[in-house]
């Protein structure tokens, strides 16, 4: 029968049909990437595959980034493995796009559900260029040309000591992106600034900016530009940080949740 997309949303999001991860053929692979240039954000149940088709599939798209800060398996240093549990709770409960605090942020992410609590463990996609397209003229006009400043020690810094800030500091300096980014693909502009890494607008001061960066996060949050994934195990997300942004729900402690993520590389935003 095919590949079949299945609308989540009217906004972002589908879910995807007719299509073993495992065993993905060129045509596979041409028809995976529009409908993710169409849909930003696709869906697959029930992958039984192993680490490394996960990986393989990952490079169908672009060479694979491994992760300076987030603990990667030992087995295979591209998988970054996000883990919650009673004793440690975590998630990547701010929207944002991933490591836009690099000079070449991500293309796109891949993540598997590995261990899903009962209930709980959402994740949330925003559609960047929708949230932009609701702005009012007003404040296009008003960030039109602005360039924000993205840090990886806002959200990594404090896990590193003074000698290890400094080390990577000097590695991956702040990096200049544009506030609305073009897609080099599609051609629509995004929303592209978020808490979890910018710290200012360049030629302001952190004051200054937050009124601008709290501002475009509400278009962000806006649920009629939303959807929501209910996980399970096995179940695959896969995002194009270019034009979404995400939200991993926080609601689900004690219980335990494991997700495994391969990063592709992107280019230059402009």
């Amino acid at each position: 029968m095919g590949i079949e997309f299945e609308q989540l949303t009217a906004a972002v999001g589908a879910m995807v049909h007719g299509v073993d991860l495992a065993d993905v053929t060129d045509n596979d692979i041409d028809e995976i990437r529009k409908g993710w240039m169409d849909h930003k954000v696709l869906f697959f149940r029930d992958q039984h595959i192993t680490v490394e088709q996960h990986i393989a599939f990952g490079r169908r798209f672009g060479e694979l980034e491994v992760h300076p800060f987030a603990h990667g398996r030992d087995d295979h240093p591209e998988i970054v493995r996000i883990e919650s549990n009673a004793e440690r709770q975590y998630a990547a409960n701010r929207w944002h796009s991933d490591v836009t605090w690099r000079q070449e942020p991500s293309l796109g992410s891949i993540l598997r559900g590995v261990v899903i609590p009962p209930a709980g463990g959402d994740t949330c996609f925003s559609n960047a260029a929708l949230a932009y397209e609701r702005l009012s003229d007003e404040w296009k006009e008003r960030i039109d040309g602005l360039v924000a400043v993205h840090d990886f020690t806002r959200t990594f810094g404090n896990r590193l000591t003074p000698d290890e800030l400094a080390e990577k500091q000097q590695q991956y300096p702040p990096a200049h992106h544009p506030v609305v980014r073009t897609h080099p693909e599609t051609g629509a502009k995004t929303i592209y600034t978020n808490r979890s890494f910018v710290s200012h607008i360049e030629g302001m001061t952190r004051e200054e900016s937050m009124p601008i960066i709290d501002h475009l996060e509400r278009a962000i949050m806006d649920p009629s530009v939303q959807c929501r994934f209910r996980w399970e195990v096995d179940s695959f997300a896969m995002w194009d940080n270019r034009a979404v942004q995400h939200f991993a729900t926080n609601d689900f402690w004690p219980e335990r949740r494991v997700v495994e993520r391969v990063t592709v590389i992107g280019d230059k935003p402009y």
